[in-house]
């Protein structure tokens, strides 16, 4: 499938890095460029966007913040130069954060995260089979197969808007399911919630660091609103 994406970026060198990248992936196609969030706010209300590359560090409005005014965004992956700007764009449900400067390999990898989001979207044919609530097992609906998930083989879950994408040890799965939903299906004592676009397993847990969670070699954040109760949880556990 086409996917029609657009780019906010003041910088034109940074602007032209990512046309090149898009040019040799064919169905990658770039409607327009724009130097500043207000000049591109019009043609994503007049026209179907599936992706916007956006940087964050601009004047007039940020791209954090004009995100933030979009009541349907396109999916998005941001491109800056400022790595502290990570956390806050997880908290806003970024496909991916691109730092400049950053490979065609890199961007690949962003790109097909986000095609791969579309075709389900587009597909609209995930569902969750599930025997009984709180099992140790479900059965998980993606892309015309029918996965048996083993809860202890999770390692965390990702929100993404509509769907969510399961982190298996082995695999991924991308499935039309609401976060709120999985997270009634799992075992209540081997998960928990850290952020509103993550679930973890307490099992997988290597360390917490300040405002991250390690799970391997994962870095996830923990949210503004569930970081006491969740810091709570885990001093429950502390050794004297």
């Amino acid at each position: 499938m086409d996917v029609k994406a657009i780019i906010i970026d003041d910088e034109p060198l940074a602007q032209n890095v990512i046309k090149i990248y898009a040019n040799k992936i064919p169905n990658l196609l770039i409607e327009g460029s724009y130097n500043d969030a207000i000049s591109a706010h019009p043609v994503l209300k007049e026209n179907d966007i599936d992706l916007l590359f956006l940087d964050i560090n601009m004047p007039k409005l940020s791209g954090t913040s004009f995100l933030r005014t979009l009541k349907n965004a396109p999916l998005v992956i941001f491109t800056t130069a400022y790595s502290e700007y990570a956390v806050e764009g997880f908290e806003l449900n970024a496909i991916d954060y691109l730092k400049k400067p950053f490979s065609f390999e890199r961007f690949c990898k962003a790109f097909y995260k986000a095609e791969e989001l579309l075709q389900l979207k587009h597909a609209s044919k995930n569902t969750v089979i599930i025997n009984k609530p709180q099992s140790d097992f479900l059965f998980i609906k993606s892309n015309k197969k029918t996965y048996k998930v083993i809860s202890d083989e999770i390692l965390y879950i990702e929100g993404l808007g509509d769907y969510i994408k399961i982190h298996l040890t082995d695999k991924k799965i991308v499935a039309n399911l609401s976060m709120k939903k999985i997270l009634a299906l799992l075992p209540e004592n081997k998960f928990y919630r850290i952020h509103k676009s993550f679930i973890i397993s307490l099992e997988k847990i290597v360390l917490v660091e300040g405002n991250m969670v390690v799970i391997g070699n994962n870095k996830l954040p923990i949210g503004n609103s569930y970081r006491q109760d969740f810091m709570q949880f885990v001093n429950t556990f502390l050794a004297d």
